[in-house]
């Protein structure tokens, strides 16, 4: 029996200054959908799950928020401030996904290869990180995004 306790990834939260701009951008780039939108009053926020398979996003828009500093838009001068630092998406092919969002609009920071692995950042409409990891191995067999939409 494990000492550790039974997680799965569940969701990853984004402040964003226009949620609906912000739901239009992660539905037309990753096929990203509604699943709910509430007001939660405690924080006070308007807030939006987008679900892809299993996993969620949990997109937060806060009146008075402060926008993104420049240093945190940047991949490796991101990692100067601690904290959380981005989400990665798993792709069968980085060279196939980037062409695929770059044609969409997407805001591509870098494309390459890091010690063997393709890889990729890109920036949501508000200027956060997500990478892209090449790992084709995860489309032959079972892997967490169980719809397979690319």
């Amino acid at each position: 029996m494990s000492h550790y306790p039974d997680i799965k990834p569940h969701h990853a939260g984004i402040s964003v200054p226009d949620l609906d701009a912000s739901i239009d951008w992660y539905g037309r780039m990753f096929g990203f959908e509604l699943e709910s939108r509430v007001f939660i009053d405690i924080i006070p926020a308007d807030v939006a799950f987008m679900r892809r398979g299993n996993f969620r996003i949990e997109l937060f828009q806060l009146q008075g928020a402060a926008p993104l500093p420049a240093d945190r838009r940047e991949p490796n001068r991101d990692l100067l401030t601690h904290g959380n630092k981005h989400v990665c998406y798993a792709v069968p092919d980085v060279v196939a996904t980037v062409a695929a969002l770059r044609e969409k609009g997407a805001d591509i920071v870098f494309q390459k290869t890091v010690q063997g692995t393709a890889m990729a950042f890109l920036r949501d409409n508000a200027g956060n990180l997500i990478e892209l990891i090449e790992a084709p191995e995860l489309w032959a067999g079972d892997h967490y995004f169980e719809d397979n939409r690319t």
